[in-house]
């Protein structure tokens, strides 16, 4: 088996507020998490991943800009309004597998005026990445095919520049707009799951840091899929919220007043997982 993987999971911005509060916390705590042999990233996970990958101080930058004032950024504000949250319910209930129902919700997407243009939202993802350059570490940056459903993943290999791939795992169905890049369309890679802790199989360690812990008929959770991995011989930690953070957050993980409180909560979460995380990431 290979060595060590790092799973951040989707969350929208209050996700990635927790998820850079918990990893700066686990950073000065003395677990650099950056060291991974594979970060995978989804949505808000990929937005800390691609920061992640090209070291701790990354992350720490990342931390502190969620603790300032949220700016008037075109394309950082978004809702799931009450029928736009309807469809995604009935989208679930009329799927089977993850592809089906990311087909519909990429249809949901298409048909839906979206809070930004697409250069709006792209410039607006790129102004927080530490390069338009891929990073030397293994990332992968998950997005779901918007017309057939299925998961995929971007990396320095593949044609589509960093920023392109982070705007299309960030993608959030009727929110933001569908991303075209590299012949595909693309919305947020947390459509297939949470965490897409799967694509870890055959490390040997993992940590998975899930902002969003829970599954439903057809997507899986990422508990669930930390125990596939723990099956084929992985020693797996999971991280989601606790009950600070879930008041942190609020009830719109999509709210950028709401990003101070939960870099907070994350980093106040932290020192509850640091030695476990030690354990599974040095052992």
């Amino acid at each position: 088996m290979a060595d060590t993987a790092l799973v951040l999971g989707a969350g929208g911005i209050t996700g990635t507020a927790w998820e850079s509060g918990i990893l700066h916390g686990l950073a000065k705590a003395g677990v650099d998490l950056s060291t991974a042999d594979l970060i995978v990233g989804s949505s808000a996970g990929a937005v800390v991943g691609a920061r992640l990958a090209f070291g701790p101080a990354g992350v720490g930058d990342l931390y502190e800009r969620q603790l300032a004032t949220p700016e008037d950024e075109k394309g950082t504000a978004g809702r799931l309004g009450p029928v736009t949250v309807l469809r995604y319910a009935r989208a679930v209930l009329s799927s089977r597998t993850p592809d089906e129902y990311g087909r519909r919700l990429g249809a949901l997407a298409r048909d839906s005026r979206p809070a930004a243009t697409a250069e709006e939202r792209r410039e607006m993802i790129a102004s927080w990445l530490p390069s338009s350059e891929w990073p030397e570490r293994h990332l992968l940056i998950t997005a779901v095919d918007a017309s057939t459903g299925a998961l995929h993943t971007f990396d320095k290999a593949g044609p589509v520049p960093l920023a392109d791939a982070v705007t299309a795992s960030c993608a959030v169905p009727a929110v933001w707009p569908v991303v075209d890049a590299g012949g595909g369309s693309w919305i947020d890679g947390g459509v297939h799951s949470p965490a897409n802790a799967h694509l870890a199989s055959g490390y040997r360690r993992v940590v998975v840091i899930a902002p969003t812990a829970s599954g439903n008929k057809v997507v899986v959770s990422p508990r669930a899929q930390a125990a596939g991995l723990e099956a084929e011989g992985a020693r797996v930690e999971v991280i989601t919220p606790d009950a600070g953070t879930r008041k942190a957050i609020g009830r719109n993980s999509l709210d950028p007043a709401r990003r101070a409180a939960a870099a907070r909560a994350g980093l106040a979460q932290s020192a509850a997982h640091t030695e476990a995380v030690a354990a599974v990431w040095n052992g």
